[in-house]
């Protein structure tokens, strides 16, 4: 799955694509929204002896030179997903941990108003807001229980971006 735009963004900013970073590469493009750890994980399938330590350094390296990209959607660990795919904000359950992307023009209105009352640009590519998502509140409002930390049946993170209707 490694293309050769990873190679030649390397490339120009004087790194090789070493295999190491082209498996990081890849299971961040294939998990998407994903931990250090699940990354981890995922390059292990291939390659056994690759560790956590040289994970976080290529995860740092990618992320200095623009490819990859994280958000904190919680406690502990930041996801990381590549940075030229993933233009949204995270809308995360506190009951599910279920993660709902949303188009930035969703949140147009509050960073015109946070620009033109404060000066203040946003870097929404960092951006989450936890709430409640519409399967949990249905669960409340019908007495059942709302989720108990696990993950969605959709599968956690990584949805699909929702439109600004």
């Amino acid at each position: 799955m490694a293309t050769t735009d990873w190679q030649s963004d390397l490339r120009a900013r004087g790194y090789r694509l070493t295999p190491q970073r082209q498996l990081v590469l890849e299971a961040v493009d294939k998990l998407e929204h994903s931990t250090p750890d699940d990354i981890l994980a995922e390059v292990r399938r291939t390659a056994g002896s690759v560790n956590i330590s040289t994970v976080y350094r290529t995860l740092e390296l990618l992320e200095e030179l623009g490819l990859v990209s994280h958000a904190h959607l919680g406690h502990g660990a930041p996801t990381y997903h590549l940075a030229d795919r993933h233009h949204h904000m995270h809308l995360v359950c506190r009951d599910c941990t279920d993660v709902i992307e949303a188009e930035l023009s969703v949140a147009e209105p509050f960073t015109a108003a946070l620009r033109e009352r404060f000066g203040f640009e946003t870097d929404m590519k960092h951006f989450a807001i936890f709430g409640q998502c519409a399967k949990c509140a249905a669960k409340d409002a019908d007495g059942g229980e709302a989720g108990a930390g696990g993950k969605a049946a959709s599968g956690g993170r990584g949805g699909k971006p929702e439109s600004a209707s």
